[in-house]
């Protein structure tokens, strides 16, 4: 009898052990079994997805420099202050992130020349993430600025762009901040700074931010009629400013 008692109890035994051998991770190899420690490899994250019509952004909130790599011995790419020329506070459109043995790097989207560039920054630099569902689209060919969200279009004007000796840049770029209170109605009611920089006006105040504002010559637009900045009609910045937030992305084609 207690051969038979025992037969059941061996049985049961040896279904647990396969258990348990199915629930172990496929990383539990031998060295894990031997107490060696599992390196952990490197994870990364998507922030903003042009395909999901979702975006994020982050103000910095800590001084600090974007490198090459996710890494702090890769080249420094550009430093990064909390506050933007205008004196609003920087923000940063993030792109992708790294979850590293050495903590989590984010990859954003920089305002320096050469246009385009992108660098990694610890995430302590950055605040809780800012989400927006909006980009806006300025083509040079046609003239005109086309405002999409969750990819559908809500807002399209004509626009003034860059002359050919002083060219609006293309390029993927953001909207940084929104400006208002000018003293010249050159710039009309109210303004948006972003993250684009002229090529050829390094010079400039500030040196040779983009910006996207209004006008008190609506008759020159749609044409190619700035130093590279991007006019609209008082009335269309006005509707544009109600509908697109500071964090958007900015594709000049």
């Amino acid at each position: 009898m207690t051969s038979d008692v025992l037969r059941p109890l061996r049985f049961l035994a040896l279904l647990t052990g396969a258990a348990l051998c199915l629930a172990l991770p496929a990383f539990a190899d031998a060295a894990a079994w031997s107490g060696a420690a599992v390196t952990p490899r490197p994870e990364r994250f998507i922030l903003s997805s042009e395909k999901q019509h979702l975006y994020r952004y982050a103000f910095v909130v800590r001084q600090g420099v974007a490198r090459s790599a996710p890494r702090k011995t890769a080249a420094v790419v550009r430093s990064l202050a909390r506050w933007t020329p205008e004196g609003t506070t920087n923000l940063v459109l993030t792109l992708d992130g790294r979850r590293t043995r050495r903590g989590v790097w984010i990859r954003v989207r920089l305002a320096t020349l050469p246009n385009g560039r992108t660098g990694w920054v610890p995430r302590r630099m950055l605040s809780d993430w800012k989400e927006v569902r909006t980009r806006l689209v300025v083509d040079r060919r046609r003239l005109t600025a086309t405002l999409y969200r969750r990819g559908k279009v809500v807002f399209r004007a004509p626009v003034g762009v860059g002359q050919p000796n002083w060219p609006t840049p293309r390029g993927e770029f953001y909207i940084r901040n929104q400006l208002y209170g000018f003293g010249n109605p050159v710039y009309g009611p109210i303004a948006f700074g972003t993250s684009a920089r002229s090529a050829v006006l390094t010079d400039w105040p500030g040196g040779g931010f983009i910006g996207l504002h209004g006008t008190n010559q609506p008759s020159i637009l749609p044409g190619r009629v700035s130093h590279g900045c991007i006019r609209l009609r008082n009335g269309d910045i006005l509707r544009l400013a109600r509908l697109m937030p500071v964090g958007t992305p900015l594709t000049v084609r």
